[in-house]
């Protein structure tokens, strides 16, 4: 017979080899991990720590397909789709086959994809915020100025030191593409300032009472649109401002609706995005990393496109403001943000991280010393 002693000195062999194994193997995963998430290392390197790490993204026969529902006003035959055919080939080399599903109503696509009926979805920034206040903020009212603004903050997301803030519940943020600036179009030029905006007709997206409000406290009427029907609302003079991007000038053919007497204010209220959000269930946070890094480095190229769409734009049609006009948006549009950031509607760090980038470019300006945001 084994002897007690003998019996407790094998059990307790068996139970070191046994922790051994299993904390070797949590060590070879956390190298691949750190691999993966490593800009340092090749491409080639930490896609094979991927596919160690998750060998269903193995080459073969068998790769696991994903459904990404992208929302473009125009289906199929529109630019937002256009790009994200371009997205494919890149999932594929990192093992994941896609099918594009093209959706022309935002709404519908965002309930496809809380349903599971998307795997991931591209869709506008200001929408994404539900599935992530972090990043759907950066779409704020004044945050970012101009381009230069913008391309810094895409870079400083795509490192994988923000990974875990791309990330809110069952979400990912997997890239942010830059759509341009956005502009307040209006049906006529007297309407050049948001004090002037007051007893006017307001656009507002539907799905946002938030919109309704602000307009609301400027003394505006808000009219809740859809992005759909927004273009048609204002050429048709059911609403006398719209807040749209440059874009929307020849896509959705609003010098109808500017005609002789209205004009496109020229200063930027908004940098807006669009957002790749996917299940983290369907994409592990190493392939989003790749993904969002992707996105970044093709960042040029993504304007490129939005400037080819946007088209020339007359310049019989803007509407100058002076520097005092100016000032007194930037105070307006600060307050805004500090009012929905106070109600959690936007998200705070990010307006943080959006100031310092301000900042940056003008260290002089008074928000930088008093730090509201």
């Amino acid at each position: 017979m084994i002897s007690v002693k003998l019996l407790k000195l094998t059990l307790g062999f068996g139970i070191m080899v046994s922790l051994a194994a299993f904390s070797y193997g949590q060590n070879d995963d956390a190298s691949l991990r750190a691999i993966a998430m490593n800009p340092e290392h090749s491409r080639e390197q930490r896609i094979d720590a991927i596919r160690q790490l998750y060998p269903q993204f193995a080459s073969g026969d068998s790769l696991p397909q994903r459904t990404i529902c992208v929302w473009d006003v125009m289906g199929r035959n529109g630019p937002v789709y256009a790009a994200a055919q371009d997205q494919q080939s890149q999932l594929l080399e990192l093992g994941v086959q896609i099918e594009l599903e093209a959706y022309t109503n935002e709404g519908v696509l965002t309930d496809d994809l809380k349903a599971g009926q998307c795997d991931a979805a591209l869709f506008t920034g200001i929408r994404a915020r539900e599935y992530n206040r972090f990043a759907g903020t950066i779409d704020a009212v004044g945050a970012i100025p101009a381009k230069r603004h913008m391309h810094m903050l895409l870079q400083v997301l795509a490192s994988p030191k923000m990974a875990e803030r791309m990330e809110q519940g069952p979400y990912v943020v997997m890239g942010v593409a830059p759509m341009g600036a956005a502009y307040v179009f209006v049906n006529d030029r007297s309407i050049s300032t948001l004090a002037k905006a007051s007893g006017k007709r307001i656009a507002v997206m539907d799905y946002d009472p938030v919109q309704s409000e602000m307009i609301l406290g400027l003394g505006g009427n808000p009219v809740p649109t859809s992005i759909v029907s927004a273009g048609s609302k204002f050429n048709n003079g059911f609403v006398d401002v719209l807040p749209a991007p440059l874009v929307a000038f020849h896509v959705m053919e609003l010098y109808h609706g500017i005609g002789e007497q209205g004009g496109i204010i020229d200063y930027p209220f908004s940098q807006l995005t669009l957002q790749l959000v996917g299940r983290k269930e369907a994409f592990p946070r190493e392939v989003a990393q790749l993904v969002r890094e992707d996105f970044a480095r093709r960042l040029n190229e993504i304007e490129q496109r939005v400037v080819q769409q946007t088209g020339e734009i007359p310049q019989d049609v803007w509407i100058k403001i002076d520097a005092e006009d100016k000032r007194e948006y930037q105070k307006l549009m600060q307050q805004a943000r500090i009012e929905l950031r106070d109600r959690d509607y936007y998200d705070g760090d990010m307006l943080r991280l959006q100031r310092r980038i301000r900042c940056k470019f003008e260290p002089t300006h008074p928000e930088c010393s008093a730090r509201l945001e």
